[in-house]
């Protein structure tokens, strides 16, 4: 296996793992793509399995993404960035900064559940066409009460920074100190996937929310993360992944 860090994560979707390949990418970290890679060379589908089923594995994750760092294996988007946050230069260093990031990337995981459940409101061992009608009712309230109070607790979150008070000119706002963390990373992910997903839902939640727009434009244009998103390496959004557009749930 190549050096560097392992992710596992299922290979045609961005799902949850991109919220670690961003970090990853931003910092310039080595690392390998496993499941892309082929079985024969030790990589594909057979490796991330491996540490999901096998009886050897003494603490298995629950589900992917997995980070395996050496001995260190890794479940679950916030503790993998909690995880790699200091070594990658994406967190603050006092204890303070490290929590509140954390909090952060959990308010985030907390979103992405709710994403999730507008197009698999009953089961996720249904179709979306058999819970259709539960679906619509689930986006309409998401995009109708939910979405608004995340977006209205994050812009507040940066209001409240005061870091951001002194932005240079060419700089944009940060959910913690003065520099990207992987907090900001997630949530630039966060605003492309409700876009995509939510066309117009999204646009009417973040029209009040100048300093979120404000990240997500500044994350993009990040040169490591530009040559990211123009990379190969950048999947797109598709109907299999974590953000899906339906065009009758985007009300």
């Amino acid at each position: 296996m190549t050096h560097g860090y392992q992710l596992h994560y299922w290979p045609l979707i961005e799902g949850r793992g991109e919220f670690v390949r961003l970090a990853l990418e931003a910092a310039a970290a080595p690392y390998v793509d496993v499941t892309r890679g082929q079985a024969a060379s030790g990589k594909g589908m057979p490796a991330m399995m491996h540490y999901l089923q096998d009886a050897s594995i003494a603490r298995p994750p629950f589900a992917c993404p997995v980070l395996v760092d050496g001995k260190l294996v890794i479940g679950q988007s916030a503790a993998i960035l909690l995880y790699l946050g200091p070594k990658l230069g994406l967190v603050g260093k006092s204890e303070r900064d490290r929590l509140w990031t954390h909090q952060l990337q959990l308010t985030i995981a907390d979103l992405v559940t709710e994403v999730h459940d507008t197009h698999h409101p009953i089961a996720s061992s249904l179709y979306y066409e058999e819970q259709k009608a539960e679906a619509l009712r689930r986006s309409s309230d998401f995009l109708a009460v939910r979405l608004p109070k995340f977006v209205a607790w994050f812009e507040a979150v940066l209001q409240r920074n005061p870091k951001n008070d002194r932005l240079a000119q060419r700089s944009f706002p940060h959910l913690v100190g003065a520099r990207l963390s992987y907090a900001d990373l997630s949530l630039f992910q966060m605003v492309e996937g409700l876009l995509y997903a939510f066309p117009k839902g999204a646009k009417r939640a973040l029209r009040k929310s100048p300093r979120i727009l404000a990240l997500h434009g500044g994350v993009a244009q990040h040169k490591r993360v530009a040559a990211y998103l123009a990379s190969e390496r950048r999947l797109p959004f598709s109907q299999e992944g974590l953000f899906r557009r339906y065009r009758e749930l985007d009300s």
